[in-house]
């Protein structure tokens, strides 16, 4: 009984709550500026983006001569277990198998290894360029009154006219010289 006389009285009160905020919040969403950033164009289209990009590019080809030897003598020796296995003795055909298993394992843990070395450079080179797209990306959002930037990733349709690519990417420019 007590819960079914307080219902409406909660009901009116939340309605009456909702009718004083509605007008503010009209004004509100109409001073909002919202503006997109494409991040990976900003970053790959600034001068220190492209120097980190080519020394990023360049640890990659060095990895693969590294590995492309070691590689190729693995299908060597695949090829040759294959072509062979029919004449050797049990015993080779294991001894073999088990060669070709840890030379395998061996060089997918210096891939593995290399990814991570890989990954480490990526930060090393990028970190410092983000945070001050970081940076660039606050100061033009003061400077032009901007109340919320969305990666351009995330929205479905932006005009050309709120995305802030360009600005940033030049901005970024004249920061990192």
């Amino acid at each position: 009984m007590k819960v079914s006389k307080k219902l409406p009285v909660i009901i009116i009160a939340a309605l009456i709550i909702a009718v004083a905020f509605l007008p503010g919040s009209f004004v509100q969403a109409a001073d909002t500026t919202i503006v997109v950033l494409d991040m990976q164009k900003a970053l790959s289209g600034s001068e220190a983006g492209k120097k980190a990009q080519q020394a990023m590019e360049k640890k990659v080809k060095e990895l693969q001569e590294k590995f492309k030897a070691e590689e190729e003598a693995l299908m060597v020796l695949q090829e040759d277990i294959e072509k062979k296995s029919s004449v050797w003795s049990e015993e080779k055909k294991q001894d073999k198998a088990i060669e070709f298993q840890k030379k395998r394992r061996d060089l997918r843990v210096k891939q593995d290894d290399a990814n991570l070395e890989l990954k480490a450079l990526q930060e090393k080179q990028l970190g410092p360029i983000l945070q001050e797209m970081e940076k660039v990306v606050d100061k033009l959002a003061q400077e032009k009154g901007y109340n919320i930037i969305l990666p351009r990733a995330a929205v479905v349709f932006a005009g050309k006219t709120v995305d802030v690519t360009d600005e940033v990417t030049k901005a970024l420019n004249d920061v990192t010289k």
